[in-house]
């Protein structure tokens, strides 16, 4: 396929997991994709395993309010455009729990999940108004829509967060031929397991989403015709 022949996306947490999964996807289609992740040899990975893709790697961490205005704007310079963000960056703690959790990772979590998520798309809409289109997927949560236990406090309030900045794209930019779409995903067999406080077994992530699964909802967003838009979309393992 090549139905993004040419096109620009950006994609965050692109070392591992749903980001790595999007970053495959995309360059297959002919997307040229900037990835973004804190460790560039995760990142060179991603780029490795994209064969001939025209896949190129910005080392950043999304909690520094500097960095998404610079990979922007030096991908701008670049390429001219930005069609797509996908923000799949996130992470989580093992001590989560209200009654163990400090105020000091609560702030950590918020930085990354929820502020890093506002600062790509801060820095991505004004290009992307100017080009008169663009669209935007965010990776929640399921945690993102319903609260509990097993995703923690912090967690899930920076998953309703992005829940809340999706929809305040779409209510705002629509006019402007921007469009956003949260994806919400249950259970997903990546890194991020290992944070937990008992990581489960290889037999509990074999029923799990795999970062394959959810990065198929993230290119359905992307590749709906410009006049339509997945607002939301929850997916869960069968």
């Amino acid at each position: 396929m090549t139905t993004g022949k040419g096109k620009v996306a950006i994609v965050t947490g692109a070392g591992s997991g749903v980001g790595r999964a999007v970053t495959l996807w995309l360059a297959r289609e002919g997307w040229h994709v900037a990835i973004v992740g804190r460790r560039a040899d995760q990142l060179r990975e991603t780029a490795q395993l994209a064969a001939h893709g025209s896949v190129h790697p910005y080392p950043s961490d999304v909690a520094d309010p500097k960095a998404a205005p610079a990979v922007v704007e030096t991908v701008i310079q670049k390429f001219g455009a930005v069609h797509a963000l996908v923000n799949s960056a996130g992470t989580n703690l093992p001590r989560r729990g209200l009654d163990v959790l400090s105020v000091e990772d609560f702030h950590k979590l918020i930085d990354v999940n929820l502020n890093g998520t506002f600062h790509f798309v801060h820095a991505a809409l004004p290009f992307m108004r100017k080009q008169g289109e663009g669209t935007i997927v965010n990776v929640v949560s399921d945690a993102g829509l319903i609260a509990n236990a097993k995703a923690g406090a912090a967690y899930v309030a920076s998953k309703f967060g992005v829940t809340g900045l999706t929809q305040s794209i779409n209510a705002e930019e629509r006019d402007r031929g921007i469009r956003a779409t949260a994806v919400f995903p249950g259970d997903i067999d990546t890194p991020l397991l290992e944070k937990r406080p008992s990581p489960p077994t290889p037999e509990a992530r074999a029923k799990m989403l795999q970062p394959d699964d959810v990065a198929a909802c993230v290119m359905l967003a992307i590749n709906l015709p410009q006049r339509a838009v997945v607002e939301q979309l929850l997916v869960r393992p069968r």
